[in-house]
């Protein structure tokens, strides 16, 4: 199955044209940003865009806690900083756009930033910017 082509936004409540094209901006160690960070009150819900399964949950490193899924076209959508994950969300579990995966926080290096998600898509090729589709979905 090919990627979708739209994608809803992953919180509950943001409009896509709300939410600042970051992608690509430099960060902290030469690194760039390989996502879209969309703000929101801490603990709004956070679904998923797109169908496929749950590869990780987890809370370490940049992203504290996360949950990435493999979606079709094998791309990898990564939900970060979460403050929570959905109530028994399990690794293996298949989703479909607007199921559960948490609320937004601040955890990882987010701690000293006003809660948000931090959404990345990852292909074949690498970081894909998320932003476009989200707002060909709306």
């Amino acid at each position: 199955m090919p990627p979708p082509e739209t994608l809803a936004v992953p919180v509950h409540g943001v409009q896509a044209g709300r939410i600042a094209a970051t992608f690509g901006a430099p960060r902290d160690g030469g690194r760039s940003h390989a996502g879209v960070d969309i703000f929101a009150a801490r603990g709004t819900p956070v679904t998923s865009t797109t169908r496929g399964v749950v590869r990780t949950i987890a809370d370490r490193g940049l992203g504290g806690r996360q949950v990435c899924g493999l979606g079709p076209g094998g791309e990898r959508h990564y939900y970060a900083h979460l403050d929570d994950w959905a109530p028994g969300l399990a690794e293996g579990d298949i989703i479909q756009p607007g199921t559960p995966l948490g609320t937004v926080g601040n955890t990882g290096n987010a701690r000293t930033t006003p809660p948000h998600l931090h959404y990345g898509i990852y292909g074949s090729e690498g970081a894909i910017a998320p932003l476009p589709r989200m707002r060909a979905g709306h």
